[in-house]
């Protein structure tokens, strides 16, 4: 599973803020308990003192050590409940200067000894679907309320199969792959006209994967190939920023590819998807790719090598039926 940098470094920077924010609160609240009740901190200063003591001699490696580590945690223990009386007769609740761990498990670190602490992960998934969220309408957009409704029950002369049939299997297949994915997850390739959930069964992949703590990047084919044309031939102060994106196609666990053939046609935008895809494909990374085109559009528009790759290591899922957000406004003017 790969972390994506700029996504955690946001999260750690969220996650140290609210430390500090808990750090600052304490201060506030010992500079208030000391004002109004000065003795406690010469209880304090003893408590430092004991505990001071106790690390010296349990580093001291004499015999006598443990016997006097013990009569200071005896000493330390009374000074503690000491304090509590002293913090409760000032007017104060008995844990108003508690210094506790926010999380127990890494000691508010962010990390333990299985790596990325699970406090730390809950923000890197927040500002990952913030980041999903800012490209996808990830509100509503869940397996659950996906409508099958809009999907005419009538046998596409073609198939024999109805559009309702045929979206009831892509969803169910689109629902497995969010709900099992990992490295041995295949890629998919979602065809078919606009307008007919593709974009919508996307955001529910990306939403399911990113939850199990996956890297999931999301973006239009545009502005993929915009970014690799700029890092290859432009030269300006954002390089940097360039590059960062670059490598997140490159690297993340799932890369959503949105609205491929909608892009400036070109040779270097041709051998830019395939070394995007190659690239992914041999360093065992997934992707779902999303196109309006069929089939032989898409052959006519690419390369073979492109094209190989799509058929070859894609599932295909075509999409027909009619375009839903046309039926949403004809059953909006209806009523």
């Amino acid at each position: 599973m790969a972390l994506d940098g700029r996504i955690l470094a946001r999260a750690r920077e969220r996650y140290n803020a609210e430390k500090k924010a808990r750090e600052e609160l304490l201060e506030r609240r010992t500079r208030e308990v000391y004002e109004k009740a000065p003795h406690i901190r010469e209880t304090d200063a003893e408590l430092r003192s004991v505990i001071a003591g106790a690390l010296g001699a349990a580093f001291s490696g004499k015999s006598s050590a443990e016997d006097a580590i013990e009569q200071m945690e005896i000493v330390s223990l009374d000074l503690q409940q000491r304090r509590i009386r002293e913090i409760v007769d000032a007017g104060f609740p008995p844990d108003y200067l508690d210094d506790s761990y926010k999380c127990q498990k890494c000691r508010d670190t962010g990390y333990n000894e299985n790596g990325i602490c699970e406090c730390l992960m809950k923000l890197y998934k927040e500002e990952q679907n913030r980041e999903l969220s800012a490209l996808l309408d990830l509100g509503d957009q869940t397996f659950d309320t996906f409508d099958l409704d809009y999907y005419d029950d009538t046998p596409d002369p073609h198939t024999g199969i109805s559009p309702r049939e045929n979206m009831e299997i892509i969803s169910e297949t689109c629902y497995r792959y969010a709900e099992r994915f990992g490295k041995n997850s295949y890629n998919l390739f979602l065809n078919g006209d606009p307008g007919l959930g593709k974009t919508f069964l996307s955001a529910c992949i990306a939403r399911v994967v990113a939850e199990k703590g996956f890297s999931v990047v999301y973006d239009t084919a545009y502005n993929i190939f915009e970014k690799f044309e700029q890092e290859r031939f432009l030269k300006s102060d954002d390089m940097d920023a360039v590059r960062s994106d670059t490598r997140r196609y490159l690297n993340c666990d799932l890369l959503i590819m949105d609205d491929l053939g909608m892009e400036m046609q070109s040779s270097f935008v041709t051998g830019a998807l395939y070394n995007l895809i190659n690239s992914r494909l041999t360093s065992g990374k997934k992707t779902v790719i999303n196109s309006n085109l069929k089939m032989g559009e898409l052959k006519r528009r690419y390369s073979p090598q492109v094209m190989s790759r799509l058929a070859g290591e894609f599932q295909v899922l075509t999409f027909y039926g009619r375009d839903i957000r046309l039926l949403k406004k004809e059953r909006g003017q209806s009523r």
